[in-house]
Formats: structure tokens, C-alpha cells, sequence
């Protein structure tokens, strides 16, 4: 005998009100020079993050890049790194075999150009990565370098 499944009818469920709307009457102003405060103070903080990330990656990629010059390192070392990485600090997230040899990538590829290396801390890592993975010559490289802060 088979049992016929219940079908609820149920009232959808109900949204939360929206936030109650502020009496702002004369403190408009005021509430968005102190929004303005919050926006401003969070651009700075994600770009100090970023500056500070890409400065770590540079690090990264200049250590693994002169192990792997002065032969001290092979590139299965570098493998064992990423696995090391993963296990004894799973919290350390973007540390794979692939990020870190595209962060070597990333200061051989700028170590020589003084005008560019400061750059490259101005833009997010994405960026970087896609302009590293899009232009093929330094002169490219250096002219979106130069313009993606620009158009900020």
C-alpha cells in the first residue's frame, strides 16, 4: 500500500522588512562625509593588504627563483614546498605548486625593469597575472603597468 506524500501548501516565506528608513532631516550631509570616511579608509586598507601580498609573493618568487638559478633547488623541490605548504598550513590558501612558480614567474619577469617593479605592487594579483599571461613583450607589460593605475 502506498502511502500518497504530503503536499504543503505553505505561504511563501516571509522576507524580513527592509531596514526602517533613518529620519536623516538635517544630518544628511553629515551621514555621507562619514560614509565617505568608511569607503575611503576601506580602499586604503585593501590596498595596503594588496601592496603587502604582492611584496610576499615578489619575496617567494625571488627565493624559489634563486634556488632554482644556483641549482640548490630542482623543480620537484618545489613541488615538495607546495605539498609542505598544504599540509603543515592548510590556512595558507594560494600556495600551490602553480602559484608559486607563477610568483618566480612574476619577479623574473620584472627583477630587471626598476621602472616597472614598483608597479606591480599597485595591482591586484589577478591583474598581474593576467598581464603576465597576455603580453608577451616588456613593452607591453610596462605600458598596462603604467595605465591600469590610472584608470583607478
Amino acid at each position: 500500500m502506498k502511502v500518497a506524500a504530503k503536499t504543503r501548501t505553505s505561504k511563501p516565506a516571509r522576507r524580513k522588512p527592509l531596514a526602517k528608513a533613518v529620519a536623516v532631516k538635517g544630518h544628511a550631509l553629515a551621514f555621507r562625509e562619514i560614509v565617505g570616511l568608511i569607503q575611503s579608509a576601506r580602499t586604503r586598507a585593501f590596498l595596503a593588504v594588496n601592496t603587502e601580498l604582492i611584496g610576499l609573493y615578489w619575496r617567494v618568487g625571488e627565493y624559489i627563483s634563486r634556488q632554482l638559478a644556483t641549482a640548490a633547488w630542482g623543480e620537484g623541490v618545489v613541488d615538495e614546498l607546495a605539498r609542505y605548504i598544504a599540509l603543515r598550513h592548510p590556512e595558507f590558501k594560494g600556495f600551490t605548486r602553480a602559484s608559486l612558480f607563477r610568483m618566480r614567474q612574476l619577479y623574473d619577469t620584472y627583477r630587471a625593469f626598476q621602472k616597472v617593479a614598483p608597479l606591480v605592487r599597485q595591482l591586484p594579483w589577478t591583474h598581474n597575472l593576467l598581464i603576465l599571461s597576455q603580453c608577451k613583450h616588456s613593452e607591453e607589460r610596462e605600458f598596462y603597468q603604467l595605465a591600469v593605475p590610472k584608470t583607478k
